[in-house]
């Protein structure tokens, strides 16, 4: 995806006021511009659809269809939206759902003032965006995970795909991959679609969360 020169966002919020603050807090920058408000979830699918949003900035519990929900129908129906998760909630497990459901990252409303505008040209640029005890939750659900055992016995991916797993997660680009390794972009774009199968991700935020995982970076 492209970053345009100025990205359109969507907010989506139940409360009024949050909704004004958020506005204020993008639309003072440059490249960012408000296009739509809405007050929950069922809406904000909807007006997602629209391609002249760029990203929509989801509040996880709103009224009508979470907004959870919403990113979930938005990625089956239009996977090409970046889509970030907003909420009060610094909990793990709305975390991993919110990563689940294709969000390009997790911002909490406390610190939104200072992260909301990193996290949106982060998403646009295909990056994820974690708050630092999110990560920290990532890594903790990680030990917990080979300490009872559940990881999986074997990996399913040849070196090459880690190979390109670990440069996709740091932002490389197909044709940066494809000079780094010596082959062709065909074949970077090849390796990345046969991981995305092996694993049962859809995108570059599943994908960093498992080289998190792997240790093939640093979170």
């Amino acid at each position: 995806m492209t970053v345009p020169i100025v990205t359109n966002v969507l907010i989506a919020d139940d409360h009024a006021m949050v909704r004004r603050g958020l506005r204020l807090v993008i639309d003072r920058e440059p490249d960012l511009h408000v296009i739509a408000e809405v007050g929950d979830g069922a809406e904000a699918a909807e007006r997602a659809l629209a391609p002249d949003v760029h990203l929509a900035v989801l509040d996880v519990s709103m009224p009508r269809s979470t907004g959870l929900q919403a990113a979930a129908a938005l990625q089956r129906l239009r996977p090409d939206l970046r889509v970030l998760m907003l909420s009060m909630h610094d909990d793990e497990e709305y975390l991993f759902e919110a990563l689940r459901c294709g969000a390009s990252g997790y911002v909490l409303k406390t610190a939104a003032d200072r992260d909301l505008v990193e996290a949106i040209r982060a998403a646009m640029r295909g990056e994820p965006f974690i708050y630092p005890s999110g990560v920290a939750a990532l890594i903790r659900d990680f030990v917990e995970r080979a300490r009872t055992g559940e990881m999986e016995p074997r990996d399913p991916l040849t070196p090459r795909e880690v190979e390109v797993v670990k440069l996709i997660a740091e932002s490389w680009t197909g044709e940066q991959i494809a000079k780094e390794l010596g082959i062709s972009p065909k074949t970077v774009e090849r390796h990345r679609t046969n991981v995305l199968a092996k694993l049962e991700m859809s995108d570059r935020v599943a994908l960093t969360r498992y080289a998190i995982r792997r240790g093939l970076i640093e979170p």
